[in-house]
């Protein structure tokens, strides 16, 4: 079986098969839930039936319908992030190669100030002192993890940069925006992309943490982070709800990582070709 060209591997087929499945389960959420996400339904920790296919939580609300809601929250917002540190990181790191000069010393430095902090503990000061609301929380997460994609996109640019045709267009006197935009980013697609799912599971997996942790997705919206948190408290009275969300976690990073190893490897083995 091909996609996109190329053979599909069994590992990506079913990373493939992982995220489709998330992905729908996050979009129809309202379709396929069968309650809302914090409507009380029954007793808590009432075992699962024919209607509650997973039983009730610790609050007496249905688990699968906070599953599919969760996933909405979870990969949406960890996707919303991912994009925009992407945007801050690519931007910045192809000026950096671009421009050199006292431009690339400026930007070099303060991401490598920025990566000399603890990710964790400056995530924890920044919302602690503003607050989780989740613009603060995108914003915040975006701005750490753009400092590790301005690494990758600096050294790309500076490789392709360096090649005839970015020069043949900066004699033209082509602007910073177009040869970014119209000679660099394409040539760079392929490891970006790459890049992007495994900056994408950082993220899935830093919301999830901070959930359980109290400093992510706040009561009553669900995420499987913080269902995590809410559930963990009956793991050794053989109730198997904390599972359901901990096994959510653990097939949708399983499922992106196989899907960001075949493209990487579909890069390597293109590059080796050219070579």
């Amino acid at each position: 079986m091909k996609l996109f060209g190329h053979r599909l591997t069994i590992p990506a087929a079913i990373g493939l098969a992982i995220v489709a499945i998330n992905v729908i389960a996050a979009l129809g959420a309202p379709i396929l839930a069968p309650f809302p996400e914090a409507e009380v339904v029954g007793d808590a920790w009432a075992e699962a039936d024919a209607t509650y296919w997973l039983g009730l939580d610790n609050l007496g609300r249905d688990i699968f319908s906070r599953l599919l809601y969760g996933a909405r929250m979870s990969i949406g917002l960890s996707l919303l992030i991912t994009m925009l540190s992407f945007a801050l990181g690519i931007v910045m790191g192809f000026t950096a190669a671009i421009a050199k000069g006292w431009v690339d010393t400026l930007l070099s430095r303060g991401v490598d100030l920025m990566l000399a902090m603890p990710t964790l503990i400056f995530a924890f000061v920044v919302l602690s002192v503003l607050g989780t609301d989740i613009p603060v929380l995108i914003v915040t997460l975006a701005i750490l993890d753009s400092v590790k994609v301005f690494r990758l996109a600096r050294s790309l640019a500076v490789g392709i940069s360096a090649l005839e045709y970015v020069e043949v267009a900066k004699l033209r006197g082509e602007r910073l925006p177009w040869i970014i935009t119209r000679e660099i980013l394409p040539n760079a697609m392929a490891p970006l992309i790459a890049e992007f799912g495994l900056r994408f599971t950082f993220a899935f997996l830093f919301v999830a943490a901070l959930s359980f942790l109290g400093l992510g997705i706040q009561p009553p919206a669900a995420d499987w982070g913080s269902m995590v948190r809410d559930y963990r408290e009956v793991i050794a009275l053989d109730v198997p709800a904390p599972f359901y969300p901990a096994g959510a976690i653990a097939l949708m990073t399983i499922g992106v990582n196989f899907v960001v190893d075949w493209m990487l490897s579909i890069h390597a083995s293109s590059h080796g070709r050219r070579a």
